[in-house]
């Protein structure tokens, strides 16, 4: 069994019944129970880790998620590995993975003391977006669950071209990531039209990346084709390290 949090998991008002003898709680309840030791953690969050296949609830007839002790301490070694290590989450996958065969999973880098600078923030952060978000659809009302962001504020990223919906009216796991950055950038003031810059600039990098990999793109050997992905994956993280370092340095710059 994974590492839990530092104290015993013992909840005091159980919320959904048992399974085997075990305590079976609401996400709700898992969320107050987290928040001791993560007070960052959010619904949004424990679903999209969901989504992530790092932890499987089971489910009610209705549809209601409801966790074992077992689910709640993968919750909290997903999230000390992420706060302590900054580890992304395919590596965390491969640690959780090594415990549950009975094995040690790989020696963990030392804690940090600080909060990594913009560099790692976007390695980390693009990391996450290029290992987790394949596969992922969500609804409507589940993007705006995610993001915690409201209908209004969805129509307006929309219509700014932030967040654009799939041919089947889904949204993928981009469209998730784009909406919680979004979503954060609104806490501070920044409103979708001031992102039209960011959008912009974006399209442009786009251009930048497909003149490299389009001729790839089209070569009639699978090998080179995928070769193509990985080389627009790899242009995309130098982009984003560029674009984390150009802005540092200009705000370093500043008086």
């Amino acid at each position: 069994m994974v590492a839990g949090p530092r104290q015993p998991f013992r909840p005091e008002r159980p919320a959904g019944g048992r399974r085997g003898g075990e305590e079976l709680l609401s996400i709700g309840a898992v969320l107050a129970f987290l928040r001791d030791d993560f007070p960052e953690v959010t619904i949004s969050k424990i679903r999209f880790l969901e989504a992530e296949g790092l932890v499987e609830p089971q489910r009610t007839p209705s549809g209601y998620r409801k966790f074992s002790p077992a689910d709640v301490e993968r919750l909290a070694y997903v999230l000390r590995m992420q706060r302590d290590h900054y580890l992304p989450l395919r590596v965390i996958r491969e640690h959780l993975d090594a415990i549950e065969r009975g094995e040690s999973p790989p020696a963990l880098p030392p804690s940090a003391d600080a909060r990594p600078g913009p560099l790692e923030e976007a390695d980390r952060e693009l990391g996450v977006s290029a290992e987790g978000t394949s596969g992922v659809r969500l609804g409507r009302a589940e993007l705006l669950a995610a993001a915690e962001a409201g209908e209004s504020e969805l129509a307006e990223w929309e219509s700014y071209g932030l967040v654009a919906p799939g041919p089947d009216g889904g949204f993928d796991g981009e469209a998730l990531q784009v909406a919680r950055l979004v979503s954060e950038l609104g806490r501070y003031g920044l409103q979708p039209r001031h992102l039209r810059a960011m959008k912009a600039a974006a399209e442009r990098e786009i251009a930048l990346v497909e003149q490299v990999v389009a001729p790839l793109r089209r070569h009639r050997n699978p090998q080179t084709r995928a070769h193509a992905e990985a080389t627009a994956r790899e242009l995309a993280t130098l982009s984003v390290r560029l674009h984390a370092a150009m802005v540092q340095a200009g705000l370093r710059s500043r008086p």
